[in-house]
């Protein structure tokens, strides 16, 4: 049943609530059905899958298949209720947690939880660039989104996800360029009979799952019924040259975790000196200098800053 876990066990409360709500819109005894197949001990256990592990050895093609395959053995949601709420605006950290917690409730996913769930499962593989990329559709009167997380190791191209449809989720980093990539997708909606309409590039997620920093999910928003097939192919290659160019020059924001750091063991910094002292408030004028009160100073031996 969607309702549990695939481990039997119970799922967090908002979830639950948010589970019941659906179920109740469609069944009027909708929390009873669930009570009562929640407390069954007749069901059959569902395999949990298991979080891939790797030999420092084990080559990153092969890495990025356990992942996929990972992702492929949650299965697609196709209950129409969202188990995991994502906030794009989250910082990375956060994220991470979440999909710390996909890993434990083993539920069914879409797309943009594989995505969150693909960043997590790569943080160790610091030699593989990942960025996102989103897809907009048109078919039959409708338009319709699609995200995958886009991968780079060794100058080749590949992407991680999930989808109703096997062609539309991974692609093995063999493709030489970004573009030879996006192509492979278009021709893959165009076997779905859907037309390619926007495609969204972010730029490289960090691999420190501690950061603070927001994920940049649209960089740049090619609009192909204003480009032409070169000019898309272009744009496409400008991407890739400006990731190539933030990673080797370092030119990306660095994450505020370690600029906090930095700054706490910084020897420019006065000895006695806390954050606070750097508040807006407490600045003074240009020129004017506060008069050194022995008196006044407090013993700090021993005094510790929480960061």
């Amino acid at each position: 049943p969607f309702f549990v876990n695939r481990g039997g066990l119970p799922v967090d409360e908002p979830t639950w609530e948010r589970m019941w709500r659906h179920v109740g819109r469609i069944h009027p005894e909708g929390e009873r059905v669930a009570q009562r197949i929640r407390g069954a001990a007749d069901l059959p256990k569902i395999p949990i899958p298991s979080v891939p592990v790797f030999q420092p050895s084990t080559p990153i093609p092969e890495r990025l298949e356990a992942v996929q395959h990972y992702i492929r053995e949650l299965q697609y949601n196709h209950t129409g209720t969202q188990f995991f709420e994502i906030k794009k605006s989250r910082p990375l950290t956060g994220l991470m947690d979440l999909a710390k917690e996909m890993t434990k409730e083993a539920l069914p996913i879409k797309c943009l939880e594989a995505v969150i769930l693909g960043i997590y499962l790569t943080n160790n593989m610091t030699t593989l660039d990942r960025f996102p990329i989103s897809f907009k559709t048109h078919f039959s009167g409708n338009y319709f989104r699609h995200i995958v997380l886009g991968v780079n190791f060794g100058g080749r191209y590949g992407a991680l996800g999930i989808s109703r449809r096997e062609e539309l989720m991974y692609k093995a980093p063999v493709f030489r360029t970004l573009s030879e990539l996006i192509f492979d997708f278009e021709e893959a909606y165009r076997r779905c009979w859907h037309t390619l309409k926007k495609v969204k590039l972010g730029h490289c997620v960090s691999h420190d799952p501690h950061s603070v920093e927001q994920i940049e999910w649209k960089r740049s928003v090619l609009d192909l019924d204003k480009l032409t097939r070169e000019d898309f192919r272009k744009e496409l290659e400008r991407h890739a040259r400006d990731m190539r160019l933030k990673i080797g020059k370092g030119t990306g924001p660095p994450s505020p975790t370690k600029d906090r750091k930095k700054d706490v063991s910084s020897p420019q910094r006065g000895q006695a000196s806390p954050h606070r002292r750097n508040s807006r408030g407490d600045r003074r004028p240009s020129g004017e200098k506060k008069p050194a009160d022995s008196k006044a100073m407090p013993d700090l031996n021993g005094y510790q800053i929480r960061v």
